[in-house]
Order: structure tokens, then sequence, then C-alpha cells
């Protein structure tokens, strides 16, 4: 069954441009011109993936973006923002808030499909499900999930995949490219900022509770995860 994508966007023109190639790719895709509809398309809907644009009529795009977060519902679906190039504090706001990705318009299909596809490729179970527990860490890749103390955490799509890249490196440190690489699945390193990884590694840690000390900041190189760190 092809992925669903919901593009949201106040400006025809663009929707139906995003639309055209999404589906051109296989993909089914739904619309909504304001957050509102938005919101209530995503709960009834549940799309794999929200093609986000931050300018929008009446509830603006990081409101729906953390009230997606906010909903047990909705807290999994996969998002990608859309902003402009002089909306760098709002792309960081945006990231804090739970999205997984942003494109800076203007911007090219083949770029948007590329990103959407990277995104839906890595928040797919792997084919041959592996639970790994550390401490009282449970990481359980055939459903998604992850657990804290016997406690479901909420994890996004890239969340999700950057502790799960740094756990099969148990002890190897990974610098931003790397992670860029493993975790967006650019090859460029200079296609995403690096701040974005560590906004996602803060997140990340303030989910995980006590356990966050397993993820450690090697200061000028990276990011690494230690199994066997005296929590």
């Amino acid at each position: 069954m092809p992925a669903t994508v919901l593009i949201v966007d106040d400006e025809k023109d663009l929707v139906d441009l995003v639309r055209y190639h999404l589906e051109k790719d296989g993909l089914t895709c739904l619309e909504a011109r304001n957050g509102e509809t938005a919101l209530q398309l995503a709960r009834a809907r549940i799309p794999d993936l929200i093609v986000l644009d931050l300018m929008l009529p009446g509830v603006d795009g990081l409101e729906v973006c953390r009230k997606l977060r906010k909903d047990t519902k909705t807290a999994g679906i996969a998002i990608i923002m859309l902003t402009a190039k002089t909306d760098e504090v709002d792309r960081i706001v945006g990231l804090e808030m739970g999205a997984d990705d942003y494109i800076v318009k203007p911007f090219s299909p083949r770029e948007l499909v590329a990103r959407v596809k990277a995104v839906l490729r890595r928040g797919q179970p792997q084919d041959l499900p592996s639970i790994t527990q550390i401490g009282r860490l449970v990481v359980d890749e055939g459903k998604h999930q992850v657990m804290v103390a016997g406690k479901v955490v909420e994890l996004t799509v890239k969340e999700f995949d950057l502790l799960c890249g740094l756990m099969k490196v148990n002890g190897r440190v990974l610098n931003r490219e790397q992670i860029m690489e493993r975790v967006w699945g650019y090859a460029n390193a200079a296609d995403i900022e690096s701040r974005t990884v560590d906004v996602h590694i803060r997140r990340l840690r303030e989910k995980l509770g006590d356990e966050q000390k397993r993820v450690v900041t090697v200061i000028g190189v990276g990011y690494r995860f230690d199994a066997d760190v005296d929590l």
C-alpha cells in the first residue's frame, strides 16, 4: 500500500505542484489549505507524513506541529516543514517542537520527493525486527517503539532513527556529517544544518530521562552511545 502524504499550504499552485510530483512517484496525497483543516485530516486519516508550511492562515504551522506531537494518536507522524530563507528561527523552533526535517523555499520538486522518500524510508520497520535492552532502556525496531523503565517513550521518526543509529555503533563516535548521512539520508552535509542534529539530540535526551546519560557528547567531534555508562 502506498504511503499517504498530507500537503498543508495555502498556496494552491504550490499544493498542486507538490501533489503532482508525489503522486507521480506513487504516493497517495491529501491536502489542506489551513492549519485547522490539517489537524482534522491528520487525526481522521493518520497520514504517514505531512509536508507542512509554517505560514498558514489561522493556526500556523508551528502550532499545528505542536498539537500533533502532543496528541498520542498523531505523535508518530513524520513532518517536513516548508520555510522561507529568512525563517531560521522558526526552523529551529519547529525542530524543537518535533519536525523531522525542513525544506527551504523555493525548492525543486526533485528535492522534495527525495526528502519525503528519505523520511518515509527511515520510518519503516526493519525486515528482521530486533529488540535491544540496555539497562532500563528497551528499543524494539519491529514495533518502532522505545520504552524506559517499562513506560513507552513517544519518539518522532528521526529521534528513533537517531537513537538506533547511535546504538548500532555502540561506543563509536559519529560526527554530525555521519549522523546526517545515516539518519537523514543526505550524502552531502551541506544539505542540512548541523544544528539540526544538536536539536534532535537534545530532544532525544529529554525524552529518555535518566537513560539520556548513555548519549554522550564528544566535544569538538560528535556523539556516541555508551551502553556501559555508570548510571
